[in-house]
C-alpha cells in the first residue's frame, strides 16, 4: 500500500511539470511557426523599364463629387437581327447533320443535307425548260439573220422572239423554285438539298436527327452571333425624365462579380407595363471577349447628366483599387519612384471613380493602371523569401 502511493505522488507531479512547461511557452508561438512567413513588404521599387513593360499609370487623389447614377436591373437577351433559324422550305428527309450546340458557324456553311423527292421532278423540268429555251433563242436568231439577209418575214421574227422569252421564263421559274428550297440546278446532285447557316454566330439550339423527317415549320437549329448583345433593365416612372438615349452605362453582372461591362443606352421604350409600372432601357453591349451568356441578370449603372451627387470626396479610378488579402488597398507613387501599398476604405463609386474615405491624401499620386500587376509581385517576393 505504500508503495502505490509513492508510485502515485511521483505521477501527479510529473503531469504537474508538464502543464507547467506548457504554461511556460509564448502564446501563439506554434502558429507563428506553423505560418513560415512574415507579413507582405509594404513597397516595391520599379525601374523605368521595369514600370513600362507593366503598363504602370498613375492618376492624382481629387476631390470632387461623383457623377448621378441610375440603376437599372435587367437580364441580357440577344439581338433580334443578330438570331437566325435553320428550317427547310420543303418537307424532306434528314441526311446528315454537321453541327452541334456550341458550334461556330459561318454565313454559307453547310450544316445539314436533306433528302428531298421533288427536287428530283424540279431538276428535270429545269433541264427540260433550259433545253427549250436555248433551241427557241437559236431559232430566232437564225431567222433574225434570214430577215436581214431578206430571205424571211418580219412575222416570223417577232414570233421566234416571243416563243424564245416564254421558254427562257419558264426555265428561269423553275431555277428559281429550286434555289428558293436550296438546291442547284445539277442534275447530278440528286435528290439532296443543303442547308446553309444563314448568319455567323454560336449554335444554341439544335433539335435535328439523321433519319428523321423534316417539313417547313420544323427548326433545326437556332443560331446567334453574340459578338453583340443587349442589356434591358427596367426603368421606374421617378427615373424617367433622368434617363436619356446615348448615355454611358456600366452593367455588372452576377455571374462576374467585380467585372465590369460598358455599353451605351440607345432606346428607353414607350410603353409602361401596366403590372410593374416600369419602361425597358436598352443598352448595347460590345462582347469582346465572348465570355457574356444569355439570360445573365445584373444591374447597370446609367450616368445621367443632371448634376453631381453628394458632398466631394477624395476620388480615385476605380481600378486603382484591388483586394489584397481581403482588404482593399490602393499603390501610392512616391517622389522617390517608390510604390507603397495603402490600405483604405472605398466609399460610393461612380461608372469610372471611387470615393475613398480614409487612407490617401489629395494630389498624392495612385496606380491607375497596372495596380494588380504591382499586387503579384508583392505576393511573388513574399513568397521568394519564404523558399
Amino acid at each position: 500500500m505504500k508503495w502505490l502511493v509513492v508510485v502515485s505522488a511521483l505521477l501527479a507531479l510529473g503531469c504537474t511539470c508538464r502543464k507547467g512547461e506548457l504554461a511556460e511557452a509564448p502564446v501563439g508561438e506554434e502558429h507563428r511557426h506553423a505560418e513560415g512567413h512574415e507579413e507582405l513588404p509594404k513597397s516595391l521599387k520599379l525601374s523605368a523599364e521595369e514600370q513600362a513593360r507593366a503598363g504602370i499609370r498613375t492618376a492624382k487623389v481629387k476631390r470632387m463629387a461623383l457623377a448621378a447614377m441610375v440603376v437599372l436591373t435587367g437580364e441580357l437577351v440577344a439581338q433580334p437581327d443578330r438570331t437566325a433559324q435553320l428550317s427547310s422550305t420543303t418537307p424532306g428527309r434528314l441526311e446528315q447533320v454537321s453541327f452541334n450546340e456550341g458550334s461556330v458557324v459561318k454565313r454559307g456553311d453547310v450544316l445539314a443535307t436533306v433528302r428531298v423527292p421533288d427536287v428530283g421532278r424540279l431538276r428535270g423540268a429545269f433541264a427540260a425548260a433550259s433545253s427549250r429555251a436555248r433551241a427557241s433563242r437559236a431559232n430566232a436568231e437564225r431567222l433574225t439573220a434570214l430577215k436581214t439577209s431578206g430571205l424571211g418575214s418580219e412575222q416570223a421574227v417577232v414570233d421566234a422572239e416571243a416563243d424564245a422569252r416564254a421558254q427562257e421564263a419558264e426555265a428561269r421559274a423553275l431555277g428559281e423554285q429550286l434555289s428558293a428550297i436550296g438546291a442547284n440546278a445539277d442534275s447530278g446532285s440528286g435528290f439532296l438539298v443543303a442547308l446553309r447557316a444563314p448568319l455567323s454566330g454560336v449554335v444554341v439550339r439544335r433539335d435535328a436527327v439523321v433519319g428523321q423527317p423534316i417539313n417547313a415549320e420544323h427548326v433545326l437549329a437556332t443560331i446567334i452571333d453574340l459578338s453583340e448583345v443587349w442589356f434591358l433593365g427596367r426603368v421606374f416612372e421617378k427615373d424617367l425624365a433622368k434617363l436619356k438615349v446615348g448615355e454611358r452605362a456600366e452593367v455588372e453582372l452576377n455571374a462576374f462579380p467585380g467585372e465590369h461591362f460598358h455599353g451605351t443606352v440607345d432606346y428607353v421604350s414607350q410603353q409602361i407595363d401596366p403590372t410593374a409600372r416600369t419602361l425597358t432601357a436598352r443598352v448595347r453591349i460590345v462582347n469582346e471577349a465572348q465570355r457574356l451568356r444569355l439570360g445573365l441578370f445584373g444591374r447597370a449603372h446609367v450616368e445621367v447628366s443632371d448634376g453631381k451627387t453628394g458632398t466631394p470626396q477624395l476620388v480615385v479610378p476605380r481600378d486603382a483599387v484591388v483586394d489584397l488579402g481581403g482588404k482593399p488597398v490602393v499603390f501610392v507613387k512616391e517622389p522617390d519612384g517608390d510604390f507603397v501599398m495603402h490600405e483604405v476604405l472605398p466609399g460610393d463609386a461612380a461608372m469610372d471613380d471611387v470615393q475613398l474615405l480614409s487612407g490617401v491624401n489629395e494630389g498624392e499620386e495612385v496606380v491607375s493602371a497596372g495596380a494588380f500587376t504591382l499586387k503579384s509581385l508583392l505576393l511573388k517576393s513574399t513568397l521568394t523569401e519564404d523558399e
